[in-house]
């Protein structure tokens, strides 16, 4: 398994062909990262080889707000597990906010496989619009 997502693999390598791979932790890192801005920015039923791909709209869930906090937390990992490999032992806490109260924190802990279990943390912000934000 490497570093980075196959397409991201060709594109390095267009820019620098001497480039011959390793583990750099800063291209996991931002390989990973991106590829969970896109994963829990896709919502489920928009991509036609995965339906399941991506999250449910979260803004139907704050109807129930904060009953559907854990549903909220389940729908990430399940996301998460299901469609980032280099990722183990996911955990989503959801992360309340007294100051802010319009937009919705998560915590996102794993193993980082590609780097002998390493572990991450990830911030994540669901703000009014329904869009996600990560930060490492």
């Amino acid at each position: 398994m490497s570093e980075e997502r196959l397409l991201e693999r060709f594109r390095s390598f267009e820019r620098n062909p001497l480039r011959r791979g390793g583990r750099e932790q800063r291209l996991s890192m931002d390989s990973v990262l991106a590829h969970l801005q896109r994963i829990l920015n896709t919502r489920q039923g928009n991509v036609p080889l995965a339906a399941d791909y991506g999250v449910p709209d979260f803004l139907n869930f704050l109807q129930s707000y904060p009953e559907s906090i854990h549903e909220i937390e389940s729908s990430i990992k399940t996301a998460i597990d299901k469609y980032e490999p280099r990722l183990s032992g996911t955990s989503v806490t959801f992360v309340p906010d007294k100051d802010d109260t319009l937009t919705l924190r998560f915590q996102i802990m794993a193993s980082l496989t590609i780097e002998h279990g390493r572990k991450v943390f990830f911030e994540t912000v669901v703000d009014t619009d329904g869009r996600i934000s990560i930060h490492k």
